[in-house]
Parts: C-alpha cells; sequence; structure tokens
C-alpha cells in the first residue's frame, strides 16, 4: 500500500509542471543510436561523469550509493567521476563543449541549459535507450524539460523548489508559533526580530554566488505579480518592461534596506550562510528543498518548512512555486561508448531518483517502488506543498538561454547591492534581453 501511495503521490505532484524543451530547435542525431535491447552491458569500457555533487553537496550521499550499486552491477565497466562546484562547472562544462572534450556522461540543468547543446549537435538521443525504461517514469511529464523536438535528450534526476525554512525556536522567542502566513505578519515578524537583535535572512550574496539571491527575488516577484507573469519572462514570451515586476524587485530592496538581511551576506558563500542558519544566527532562510536532507540531521535544529507568502492576492496564489524538474544526466554525443553510457545513465539516474528522495535531498522524478516511511518530515512537508500547488515556474537562470541568464544574473547582483532600484532592473533586461 505504501508503494502504490508513493507512486500516486508523486504523479499529482508533477500534473502542473511547466515544460520549456519543446520551445528549442534542435539537430536530431536520432541515428547514432542503438537500440537499447542490443546494447551489450559485459563487454570492458571506461566512461567518464562530470557532476557537481562536491564533498559539500546536499546529494553527495546519494550519487555515493547510486554509484557504488552501478560499479557492483558492471564491475567489467570502468567508471571515474568528478565533482566540481556548482558556480564552477557551469563556465567548465560550455567550454568543454566548445573544445569538443565533454565527459561520456554530464550533469546539466533542464530547459534552455541543456537546449543550447543539443542545439549544436553536441549531445546524445536517448529515445531508444528510454524504451527499456517506459513503465519506469512518466516521461511525458518528468522528461518534457528535456525533451526537444520531440525527442529525448536528458535524464531527469530529482525535482525541487525554493522554501522557505523557519527556525521555530527563535520565531517562538518572539511570540510566533508558526511560520508567519501572510507577507503582512512576515513583515511584522520581522520587525519583532530586529528589535531583538537577530537577523531575519541570511542569503549569500558573494560574486558567483548570485543565484542564492535569485530563491529570494523569484518567489517575491511571482507573488507579487502571479506566476505566468514570470514564467513568460523567462520564456522570453514578454518583456521585462513590466511595471509590477518593478514594485516586487522594489519589494525585495526594501527588506535589504530595513535591514532584514544579513549585512555581511555579499562577501558570503551559501554553504556559510547555510551554517549560519543551522547555528541560530538567521530566523529564516530561504533556498532549494534540496537542504531538508541536512537540516533534518541536525539534532535540536527545530525547522519548519512553507512556501513565500502571497504578497498581492489579486494576482497570485499559495501553490505558485519556483521550480520543478531541472537536475539532469545527459549523454556526450562524441562519446566512443556513447549507447552503453545511455543505458548506464539511465540505470543511474533511476538510483539517484531513490537514493536523493530517501535523502531528503528532493522529490523523485523516477516512479516510487520502495519503502518511503523512514523519508524526512521536511521533505514530506515538501511534497505536501507541491502535491497541492498548480504552477510553477522553473528557476530563472535555468529557464532562460545562458546569454540571457548571465545578464540577469548580473543584474540580480546590482539589485542586491543597491546599484540599480526596480525600474532601472526592468529597463536594463528590456534593453540587453530581446
Amino acid at each position: 500500500m505504501k508503494k502504490i501511495l508513493a507512486t500516486l503521490l508523486v504523479v499529482a505532484m508533477v500534473l502542473s509542471l511547466a515544460a520549456c524543451g519543446d520551445k528549442n530547435n534542435t539537430t536530431n542525431n536520432s541515428s547514432n543510436n542503438t537500440p537499447a535491447g542490443a546494447v551489450d552491458m559485459t563487454k570492458s569500457c571506461s566512461l567518464t561523469m562530470w557532476c557537481i555533487a562536491v564533498e559539500t553537496d546536499s546529494n553527495r550521499a546519494s550519487y555515493e550509493h547510486a554509484i557504488a550499486d552501478m560499479k557492483a552491477k558492471y564491475p567489467n565497466i570502468d567508471f571515474k567521476w568528478e565533482a566540481t562546484q556548482n558556480d564552477d562547472y557551469k563556465p567548465k562544462i560550455k567550454a568543454a563543449f566548445q573544445a569538443d572534450a565533454v565527459s561520456d556522461i554530464f550533469f546539466t540543468w533542464s530547459c534552455a541549459f541543456l537546449g543550447e547543446f543539443v542545439k549544436a549537435g553536441k549531445v546524445y538521443c536517448l529515445d531508444e535507450a528510454y524504451k527499456e525504461f517506459a513503465d519506469k517514469i512518466d516521461m511525458g511529464r518528468m522528461c518534457k524539460n528535456t525533451t526537444y523536438d520531440g525527442k529525448k535528450y536528458g535524464v531527469p534526476l530529482t525535482m525541487n523548489i525554493v522554501a522557505l525554512f523557519a527556525n521555530m525556536d527563535i520565531l517562538k522567542s518572539v511570540g510566533y508559533d508558526d511560520v508567519p502566513a501572510t507577507y503582512e505578519d512576515l513583515l511584522k515578524c520581522c520587525e519583532a526580530l530586529k528589535a531583538k537583535n537577530i537577523i531575519p535572512f541570511g542569503c549569500a550574496a558573494a560574486a558567483d554566488q548570485t543565484w542564492c539571491v535569485t530563491e529570494y527575488v523569484e518567489p517575491i516577484i511571482e507573488k507579487a505579480c502571479g506566476a505566468k507573469v514570470l514564467d513568460d519572462i523567462f520564456a522570453g514570451n514578454a518583456s521585462w518592461d513590466n511595471a509590477d515586476v518593478a514594485k516586487a524587485v522594489n519589494i525585495f530592496q526594501d527588506m535589504i534596506n530595513k535591514g532584514y538581511f544579513d549585512p555581511d551576506g555579499a562577501g558570503l558563500n551559501n554553504d556559510t550562510v547555510k551554517n549560519n542558519f543551522i547555528a541560530g544566527d538567521y530566523a529564516f532562510y530561504m533556498n532549494g528543498s534540496w537542504n531538508c536532507a541536512d537540516f533534518a540531521k541536525v539534532d535540536g535544529l527545530n525547522v519548519k518548512v512553507s512556501e513565500f507568502p502571497v504578497i498581492d492576492a489579486s494576482k497570485s496564489k499559495l501553490g505558485q512555486l519556483i521550480g520543478g524538474p531541472s537536475d539532469t544526466l545527459a549523454v556526450w554525443n562524441g562519446s566512443k561508448n556513447a549507447a552503453v553510457a545511455a543505458k548506464y545513465t539511465l540505470e543511474m539516474g533511476q538510483l539517484l531518483s531513490k537514493y536523493g528522495y530517501l535523502d531528503g535531498c528532493g522529490l523523485p522524478a523516477w516512479k516510487v517502488d520502495y519503502d518511503i516511511s523512514n523519508i524526512n518530515p521536511l521533505t514530506k512537508k515538501v511534497a505536501e506543498i507541491v502535491n497541492n500547488s498548480d504552477y510553477m515556474v522553473l528557476f530563472g537562470d535555468t529557464a532562460m538561454k545562458a546569454e540571457d541568464a548571465d545578464k540577469y544574473l548580473k543584474e540580480i547582483a546590482k539589485v542586491y547591492g543597491g546599484e540599480v532600484n526596480g525600474t532601472t532592473f526592468t529597463s536594463d533586461l528590456k534593453n540587453s534581453i530581446r
């Protein structure tokens, strides 16, 4: 019964996931594929993989477990992997593709990020390999963000959302028994925290950590303007020249100006900010739901998780979230063992989905056929939030083309540093992203 309920939950969670893969024009390399059934997995060969699961990454343990299982199943395959920190990985993988020197299997983000490599004919089509796994994944939904011109090029791992984490012991010290449910109450809570010399929010804003700032800006825009507005902008179907978006950015900047954020944030990386939150230096921390596992493992840490409250109820509502299936594995089209790598990647992707979910690092992209009774309560709450959602907007720096994402992140950094206000932010992006 647990397995049946778990499978139903996963299907329900993805009913409203936004698709973006089909918007890209691609080069068809499906003629290079060998049918999955004809792939000889018993021959000796070597495979390499690049990913971002460094020692401090929340997903590290799930990678170690999955890779151990794969090595035990395929001892004839000499498998080597290399992990690179998130922000260093993006320029690394782009440079590697330009030089045609990519690992056989590589981690990537879905939508436009992977789509640019697919369009250049650099990614191996997985349609034939997927036939063997048709009953193990809801390909119609979970593979949408890595499907281009009707062909599948990526293996989804887990899905995550931006979540608002709250230290309940700190909140109780200022009279709150639960996470503030309204934006007005959240502001009152921040003022109460400031009165006790407690910093409300921690956010990393170091030069290479701008994505952490988007974890605040994007939910605020969404809850002030509505999910579709932001989704259309990211997809290139609407202009950044939007007065409501400008107002939402000003709301975020006003929170900074009121002292609701750690003033040292501009020089801090995400690991430091996260550890500061665990240590009780901040009341709130807004970041990916992959953090659930790490928080659940800390003895004595009393944390609740929720979504950012609605700012303008006439345009947004609870259940409009930032996130979706993004973390992906793919196969380089230049791999000497591409057919073997394709099947290996699909099997490992299924294992990463399983171990990532069991560890609380994200919700599963693959169907659940294992016991989930021991999953931590924070991850279960995120599953509930996703189950009740009706719209997801994929993370902006993933949803947009790489060139546009870089411009976007630079403007986000200026917002945090007070160099631009909402009007200038939207005007600059309108002129630079067309």
